[in-house]
């Protein structure tokens, strides 16, 4: 949520970041026009209320004929204006609800991926002199995964994964979070199951509603532990000395992939639940200290990256393949060597107060003001999606899968063969 004096006094500039997202700028002077209405109304309000008081301010017994009728008057005009009142104010919330965050100023302006900058690049693209199987031959063949079954009883985009898959699986996210921990890091388990304050207050809706499932109670699962460890501090007043303020979150995450239909089908790459190792982080209300943590943050993933020793470029997010809430936003991206490319494994972004306003999460600084705090996230790791990476990268040919260094205690073997 934006704060509605910068609204009033750049509409023109945030109707402009707001065509870089690929959203609609008219809602911008929607909002003025209700929030026009909301403010003459409360004033309406208000005066009634303050003529109401003042009617009876000097009474001493019964109130005279006049001021009955006066009374009366007062009490039929507000009936009549405070639920003009009321509705204003709930379209005044969901359009302030909907206005996506503009863009840091230095994030390219483009309507797609095709917009998107290297910044970072790392790794030596490995060369293979057999024929390069993908991920989920390679697994299928080990005994370490089997889809058929699974989409069997579970409907598309399922999976069963095997044996030692399952071992470098979890050794893989016990690592990133004994690694996060090491860097000052809270670790916590989080609610897999939340209301919809949480997704409304981190931005998920109403962009992305349709891609989250919902119980039959009306909670939503999570698509990733942001969404809990961001509302962790919803309605609480913090103290700068306190900030900033570094949580883990290892949970199962939730996505339906609305509108991926027939991408990437085949394997563990595109799939309904994952696991993830997420950080997300409370910080000061100053952009250029956000902007430090934002780059620290992405080097906790590359340390995990380059100690997997897997290639990896890191992307500036261009203004159109940008969510709704982000200010700024890297994605960093994994060789596959079946599809010689680079895929989407992490995302880091950080949002200013946008998060914070909704959720009402605040500080009271040093100078005895209060302020909203700034929220920032980052994929430590995500699985199953990377282990489709350590497949590819690391296979031999004779089909085996040499393990990383790093996961070889967890998997107490250097090199998986089919038994």
């Amino acid at each position: 949520m934006l704060d509605i004096n910068y609204i009033r006094s750049e509409p023109e500039a945030l109707k402009t970041a707001i065509a870089n997202k690929q959203f609609d700028p008219s809602m911008v002077d929607k909002l003025i026009m209700v929030d026009d209405e909301r403010r003459r109304l409360i004033q309406e309000v208000e005066a009634l209320r303050r003529q109401g008081n003042e009617n009876i301010a000097d009474l001493k017994g019964k109130p005279s004929d006049e001021q009955i009728t006066r009374g009366k008057e007062i009490k039929l005009k507000l009936q009549e204006v405070e639920p003009r009142l009321a509705e204003t104010e709930k379209q005044f919330k969901e359009l302030m609800y909907r206005l996506p965050n503009p863009a840091a100023t230095d994030v390219p302006v483009g309507k797609d991926e095709s917009g998107n900058v290297e910044v970072k690049k790392w790794g030596t693209i490995p060369t293979f002199d057999f024929p390069v199987l993908p991920h989920e031959e390679l697994a299928e063949n080990l005994d370490l995964l089997d889809t058929k079954r699974a989409v069997r009883i579970a409907g598309s985009r399922a999976f069963f994964t095997k044996n030692d898959l399952v071992l470098l699986e979890y050794g893989l996210l016990m690592y990133a979070l004994k690694m996060m921990i090491g860097e000052g890091y809270t670790p916590m388990t989080v609610p897999w199951m939340v209301n919809d304050e949480a997704m409304w207050g981190t931005g998920y809706f109403p962009w992305g509603k349709e891609d989250h499932y919902q119980t039959q109670d009306g909670q939503n699962l999570i698509g990733t532990s942001e969404v809990s460890l961001t509302a962790f501090r919803k309605d609480e007043v913090l103290n700068e000395k306190d900030l900033p303020m570094r949580m883990v979150g290892i949970s199962p995450c939730y996505r339906r992939e609305i509108g991926s239909y027939g991408k990437d089908t085949k394997g563990i790459f595109r799939v309904h639940q994952f696991n993830k190792v997420e950080q997300v982080v409370y910080t000061v209300a100053d952009e250029n200290e956000t902007r430090k943590m934002h780059d620290i943050m992405l080097g906790h993933t590359e340390k995990l990256l380059q100690a997997l020793g897997l290639p990896y470029h890191v992307l500036l997010m261009c203004t159109g393949d940008m969510g709704a809430g982000q200010r700024r936003k890297y994605d960093v991206e994994v060789w596959f060597p079946s599809q010689n490319a680079y895929r989407e494994t992490h995302s880091n972004s950080y949002f200013n107060d946008f998060q914070s306003r909704r959720l009402n999460i605040r500080y009271k600084a040093t100078d005895g003001t209060t302020k909203f705090v700034y929220t920032l996230n980052n994929t430590v790791i995500a699985t199953p999606r990377i282990l489709g990476a350590i497949l590819e990268n690391y296979q031999q040919a004779d089909g085996s899968v040499k393990i990383p260094i790093i996961l070889v205690p967890f998997v107490e073997k250097e090199v998986i063969r089919r038994v």
